[in-house]
């Protein structure tokens, strides 16, 4: 039975492992749809209750939500679903922010009729717009938890100032970061987070697939992967280092009779009681291997043994250009 976790202080309880389905339409080469349906049911079927999604995954066409929606349509009040908003998808992927009240209110209607379902569960804002004071994206997403249309609000990729800001308008659940054994940064706001009472996610937990042990330089990747340009881990000289990392850590992972990838959840898991991974994977096989990572208990002596390899992350930055905390 998969345990479930609480995330923040206003009752949200979901499974300890969670599922992120960026990668079934974008970011990591052409997807499945058949595949990804898969995936997702697979991970229901294991105890996964928490799933996570964006209008941003579908490149402003719905397709991530609408295939979330279609896998978990006879199970909809049985699981968590979280969605994204914060972008203008109106001419494509460009990159540019919009957190403005109206498009907030646009992307949930949007979001709620891509995914077949009347509530969101989780609504966060993607990324924080500088254009927008982050007390008037709160007060919207506040009119939309009144209205029935959203359960819970989060932010993404947020610093302590725009935290604090924001909770004092409307509560805040989780904030949602990359964290994992190559990405530590994010670890100097868990004080704020515990102080305020709000529960964290993590997303890229096996750092985009490095830790999986299954990783190739990034020449390798298809051209419309991101780690073929994006991502400087798997650029030489940092990816024969980190590879050698994992290798490493295989050998820890081995000792508990685990893969490399359970170990590196667990790690997660062993940071707090407020804390949930949710890896992605197009595979339903991969996802079961994940699902079971709940069931790994780390000692000190491992956790002793995954600080040595790699005591402050992984070798590389995760983006080109770094998310600015404020």
């Amino acid at each position: 039975m998969m345990q479930q976790r609480v995330l923040g202080a206003q009752g949200l309880v979901v499974s300890a492992i969670g599922y992120g389905s960026m990668g079934l339409t974008m970011a990591y080469g052409p997807g499945d749809e058949k595949a990804g349906v898969a995936a997702l049911r697979r991970a229901y079927e294991l105890g996964v209750t928490f799933f996570d999604t964006a209008e941003l995954y579908g490149l402003g066409t719905g397709s991530n939500e609408i295939l979330v929606g279609k896998a978990l349509r006879d199970v909809r009040e049985e699981v968590v679903i979280a969605t994204k908003f914060g972008f203008d998808l109106s001419g494509g992927l460009t990159g540019a922010l919009n957190s403005r009240p109206d498009n907030i209110r646009k992307v949930a209607d949007n979001s709620l009729r891509h995914l077949g379902v009347d509530r969101i569960d989780v609504f966060y804002q993607h990324r924080v717009d500088p254009d927008v004071p982050i007390e008037d994206v709160a007060g919207a997403v506040k009119e939309l938890i009144e209205a029935g249309k959203v359960k819970y609000f989060g932010l993404s990729e947020a610093g302590a100032r725009t935290i604090r800001r924001a909770h004092a308008v409307q509560p805040v659940s989780v904030l949602q970061t990359e964290y994992s054994l190559f990405e530590r940064d994010v670890e100097q706001l868990f004080p704020v987070l515990r102080e305020l009472g709000i529960g964290f996610v993590a997303y890229s937990p096996l750092g985009r697939g490095f830790i999986t042990g299954a990783a190739r330089p990034a020449a390798e990747h298809d051209a419309t992967d991101m780690r073929h340009s994006l991502d400087p881990r798997w650029e030489p000289g940092n990816f024969e280092k980190n590879a050698e990392a994992v290798e490493r850590l295989r050998e820890v992972a081995a000792a508990r009779g685990a893969t490399v990838a359970q170990l590196a959840l667990a790690w997660i898991l062993a940071q707090g009681e407020d804390i949930v991974p949710i890896p992605g994977t197009r595979s339903a096989e991969r996802m079961q291997e994940n699902a079971a990572a709940a069931g790994v208990e780390l000692t000190q002596a491992d956790l002793d043994a995954i600080a040595e390899i790699l005591p402050t992350g992984g070798f590389g930055d995760r983006y080109r250009v770094l998310p600015a905390w404020d």
